[in-house]
């Protein structure tokens, strides 16, 4: 139930924040518009989003949570109506803290989080003893109230003013951005939300269980993917207008996909440990990890790809790319899933990811080229691959198993820094 909603949780924060996170930087950084009108008016957008949202759910309650099959507990939809609303008008100051270079901020909210739900779970599940989903909402409604309360002195200080020449141009940049996040979060959700239709066994509810499970080990690549972005998104647009931004951006990327695999080759290597994080029950879907690892990976490339339209105004390729790969996630997961169950969903997301980073690298090299070290790249990815070859071969468990995929990290790790800082 949790990982169904959160799931659709997910697409609706995309349609409610609207682009706009993206659009704050490439307007806050043009120099054309004040940034604080900048702020202000996309703040606008996203707050009358969120209210509107959260009066039609309100509004049609029955007939959606009797869509979302949630009928007997419609509270479920209300509560996290209000907690998907409240994250999107916090998506605009969470920009303005990276906006103003302001990380300890940012990252003290972040933590503040994340801690306080797994305490507050932690509490309810193992001390009081409870059982209800319903609390689980709750203490997500609890926390994210509260990192709102957080962001008052930017509330306040802020000197508001809608700016509706502004709201156009930002309108004609976002919206493609918008069809860009949606089919973007399809590719990491339209498995989880559709999954009980398309596979239609008896076993459905156990089947997702155990591939949200699983996948929750994976996300430790979406934290490097989704830390990286934060950092290098407001540092692309600041930065556009420097001489040597390209061989900037190329460095950048090099670097990504080498702690990205080493992060991979991590994770794989520990992962006899990693899989205590989750019940016993659910370790029959670990085959997934390594697949949904990758296609972060093949994410967060596309991600660094995305710049190049978003540089030059032309936001349309990035929608017209990741529909593409929507297409055939989609395909992927209705012709196998009914066959493969959760396994096609996993290789799914990775075709997806993988179709929009070909396109976007083909295209972009095409339209504002940037010199990435494709030979460079290759060899630590060959290298790579060989060294995880080489970990899927260890079947066995014990401290020698994990001593000899240590040292086929090290290994990787003793190639990059010669790589890197002697040759």
């Amino acid at each position: 139930v949790v990982t169904n909603i959160y799931a659709h949780t997910a697409l609706i924060l995309v349609i409610l924040t609207f682009g706009m996170e993206t659009t704050y930087f490439r307007f806050a950084n043009k120099g054309d518009d004040r940034p604080d009108t900048v702020f202000s008016t996309s703040l606008a957008v996203v707050g009358t989003l969120a209210l509107i949202f959260v009066a039609v759910v309100f509004g049609f309650i029955t007939p959606l949570s009797e869509w979302l099959k949630y009928a007997e507990h419609p509270e479920y939809v209300m509560i996290m109506a209000v907690v998907v609303a409240l994250d999107a008008v916090q998506a605009i100051p969470f920009c303005l803290l990276r906006y103003r270079k302001r990380p300890i901020k940012f990252v003290s909210l972040k933590l503040l989080f994340i801690v306080l739900s797994i305490v507050l779970n932690l509490l309810y599940f193992f001390v009081f003893n409870g059982r209800d989903i319903l609390y689980i909402f709750i203490i997500n409604l609890v926390c994210t109230g509260l990192i709102t309360f957080f962001f008052i002195p930017e509330f306040i200080h802020t000197n508001w003013k809608l700016d509706f020449s502004l709201l156009r141009r930002m309108f004609k940049y976002s919206w493609p951005i918008l069809v860009l996040g949606i089919a973007g979060i399809l590719n990491q959700t339209f498995d989880k939300q559709a999954f009980p239709q398309i596979y239609g066994g008896a076993d459905c509810e156990i089947q997702l269980g155990i591939y949200g499970s699983c996948v929750k080990i994976a996300m430790i690549m979406a934290l490097i993917t989704q830390a990286f972005r934060y950092a290098y998104e407001p540092f692309v647009f600041g930065s556009a207008k420097e001489k040597d931004s390209k061989e900037t951006y190329a460095v950048a990327m090099k670097y990504f996909i080498i702690f990205t695999l080493l992060a991979f080759l991590c994770v794989i290597g520990y992962l006899d440990i990693l899989k205590l994080l989750i019940g016993k029950s659910y370790h029959v879907g670990l085959g997934v990890v390594p697949v949904v690892m990758a296609a972060e990976i093949m994410m967060g490339i596309y991600f660094n790809l995305s710049f190049w339209y978003k540089l030059i105004d032309q936001t349309l390729w990035g929608a017209l790319f990741s529909i593409i790969g929507c297409i055939v996630l989609v395909l992927i997961n209705v012709i196998f899933v009914p066959q493969y169950g959760y396994l096609a969903c996993a290789w799914a997301g990775l075709a997806g990811y993988t179709t929009c980073m070909l396109l976007s690298y083909f295209v972009g090299q095409r339209k504002n080229p940037i010199p990435y070290d494709l030979k460079n790249i290759g060899i630590y990815t060959l290298l790579a691959v060989v060294l995880y070859a080489g970990m899927t071969q260890i079947t066995s468990t014990g401290v020698v198993p994990v001593l000899i995929k240590t040292l086929l990290v090290l290994v990787y790790m003793a190639f990059m820094a010669w790589k890197e800082y002697v040759s």
